[in-house]
């Protein structure tokens, strides 16, 4: 409902840069609380041989340093500084670390938490407001009318590629191994980014103007050295007409 009093108050244009913008931020903070989880999640000293095991990573270096790489290794848990074998009641070891004391098993303690529900509910909230309907909103208006029904099915089927695309794969790319959760939410904010700068450069404000006024802010004329970019089509009379590239 807010997108809908905004889009016609402020713009197509202004709506969906402030939203993209706020995405950025949002990504930026999820993976900022993940990043702070596992730093402050509590120093190992030292492992056991059982989870003394190095896990093979891309953007880090994938030794276990924190309470928040030991409980990822399946049957180690975490107790006095100290990395070791265990299920979740208790270490396998003199009985010191078990669920009553300083064993920790599934997840560590973390103090940033509410980082992660807060720049959850501003992503929301910032992809709710602008980019969750105003695309279609504009993909509806910005193609001529011979073009509209294939331009609008192609568009469509991209955003459903790429849904399906970021879903299949997101649990891969934000597991230990591959980028973390922090690195995952860091590389999304950084190809929204560049959707940012691409959005900024070519989207015109489509507010209150016609199709055919709309049709018209797509066409340009670039006359430097050997360049045209403008599709030319020779009617019958050879005059030359210029058509919108989209």
């Amino acid at each position: 409902l807010l997108s809908m009093v905004l889009v016609e108050r402020c713009g197509r244009r202004p709506l969906v840069l402030a939203s993209l913008s706020l995405v950025v931020l949002s990504l930026g903070g999820l993976g900022s609380s993940f990043f702070l989880a596992r730093s402050g999640s509590g120093h190992v000293y030292r492992t056991d041989e059982t989870c003394a095991s190095v896990t093979q990573a891309l953007v880090w270096s994938g030794t276990t340093t924190t309470c928040y790489d030991c409980v990822r290794l399946d049957g180690c848990g975490f107790c006095d500084g100290i990395c070791r074998s265990g299920d979740e009641k208790d270490a396998d070891d003199d009985g010191r670390c078990d669920a009553d004391k300083n064993w920790t098993y599934d997840s560590c303690e973390n103090p940033y938490g509410w980082t992660s529900v807060l720049f959850m509910v501003l992503y929301l909230f910032s992809f709710g407001v602008g980019m969750g309907g105003l695309p279609w909103t504009i993909n509806s208006e910005i193609y001529p009318t011979r073009y509209r029904s294939m331009a609008v099915s192609l568009s469509t089927s991209t955003n459903w590629i790429g849904n399906i695309i970021i879903s299949s794969t997101f649990l891969t790319i934000a597991s230990p191994t591959v980028f973390t959760a922090y690195g995952a939410f860091w590389l999304y904010g950084l190809v929204t980014v560049v959707g940012l700068g691409w959005v900024c450069y070519a989207l015109p404000e489509t507010k209150g103007k016609s199709l055919e006024e709309i049709e018209a802010l797509f066409c340009h004329t670039y006359t430097g050295i050997g360049i045209n970019l403008d599709t030319l089509a020779e009617n019958e009379e050879g005059v030359i007409t210029q058509h919108p590239i989209i």
